[in-house]
């Protein structure tokens, strides 16, 4: 079992960023992948990125490659979204999840476990 938390959302404007965290804990040192997606009103929860816990490799959807960055605290458990030159298109509620299989980790499938959210507006 693990259990995420996600904190940092808030309103910002078109060309701002915003860093959101992730907080795991229970049964982390089981994680192979930590990912993040988001949900837009009317759109289904899409990939946004993941960390692949043993290497340390990143990868990011195309939509967000060049802004956005995933890194991670070991010491407090914790997983980062950095948003860079946010675009209104960018407003969701964006989730951490955690899987425990050696996944690819670009699919909703892949995960275990899921934070509740935190939700991001960008005005233009």
């Amino acid at each position: 079992q693990v259990e995420l938390v996600e904190s940092g959302g808030g309103l910002v404007q078109a060309g701002g960023s915003l860093r959101l965290s992730c907080a795991a804990s229970g049964r982390t040192f089981s994680t192979y992948i930590m990912g993040w997606f988001r949900q837009a009103p009317g759109k289904e929860r899409e990939f946004v990125g993941r960390l692949i816990i043993g290497s340390g490799r990143t990868d990011y959807a195309d939509h967000v490659k060049g802004r956005f960055t995933i890194s991670r605290d070991n010491a407090k458990n914790t997983v980062y979204l950095q948003m860079n030159d946010l675009k209104p298109e960018d407003a969701a509620v964006y989730y951490c999840a955690a899987s425990f299989r050696l996944v690819p980790g670009a699919s909703r499938r892949d995960y275990d476990y899921w934070g509740q959210g935190t939700q991001v507006i960008v005005s233009s």
